[in-house]
């Protein structure tokens, strides 16, 4: 027995309502031939662009295709988006904000480009950013201050660019205000120096003017 696809029994249907639409049109609009002609070409017409939208393997492919376009745009669109949101926020850490610090609040004591004594550990270096309070995940955090110094988070923190010539192991840190001394006369060595300065006049390092833009008060 023959194989008989979709388009095939469509068009078979057809003709067969070929007669009951023309007993239809003629009761409908009785002997004007003129009118029942127009009528029908409007059917056929109908019909073939049915066939070709709905029971063609091509428009059904194209269908598809254009659905698996959206998904994926869809999906590596939504992709995109959290990248770069996570992306911003990693970059809103540890005093990296681009953010324009302005007007500088009163509890900021130290400027960037001041050279720099940790208390406690004793190695040196520059202030290359600061936050009003720590801004870091919350993981880190947990880590740095526990329960007992919970209160620390909550006071200015600033980015340090590790002077090399102290041989500390890290070469950044994020600090708190309290464990910073400012020492004039000494300069820093880093790598990354002559990226956020452009000299040093005896007491702080100039910024760059990217960076002065971020710190204009300081």
């Amino acid at each position: 027995m023959p194989h008989i696809n979709a388009a095939a029994a469509l068009q078979f249907c057809m003709l067969l309502s070929a007669l009951p639409a023309q007993y239809f049109l003629s009761q409908w609009y009785g002997t004007d031939s003129a009118q029942r002609i127009q009528i029908t070409e409007r059917l056929i017409a109908c019909g073939s662009s049915f066939t070709k939208s709905y029971l063609s393997v091509d428009a059904w492919a194209d269908r598809l295709k254009l659905w698996l376009l959206k998904t994926r745009n869809w999906y590596f669109g939504e992709k995109k988006i959290k990248s770069a949101n996570n992306e911003a926020e990693n970059h809103s850490y540890f005093a990296e904000s681009t953010q324009v610090r302005s007007p500088k609040p009163e509890s900021i004591q130290f400027s960037v480009g001041q050279v720099i004594v940790h208390k406690r550990l004793g190695y040196s270096g520059v202030i290359v950013g600061w936050d009003v309070r720590a801004k870091a995940p919350e993981e880190w955090l947990q880590h740095k201050y526990p329960p007992a110094k919970q209160d620390v988070k909550d006071t200015p923190h600033y980015r340090i660019l590790i002077n090399k010539a102290n041989g500390f192991g890290k070469s950044t840190a994020y600090i708190p205000e309290e464990e910073i001394t400012i020492i004039m006369g000494l300069e820093v060595h880093h790598p990354d120096m002559k990226a956020y300065f452009s000299g040093y006049d005896g007491s702080k390092y100039i910024m760059q003017p990217w960076l002065k833009k971020i710190y204009p008060h300081d």
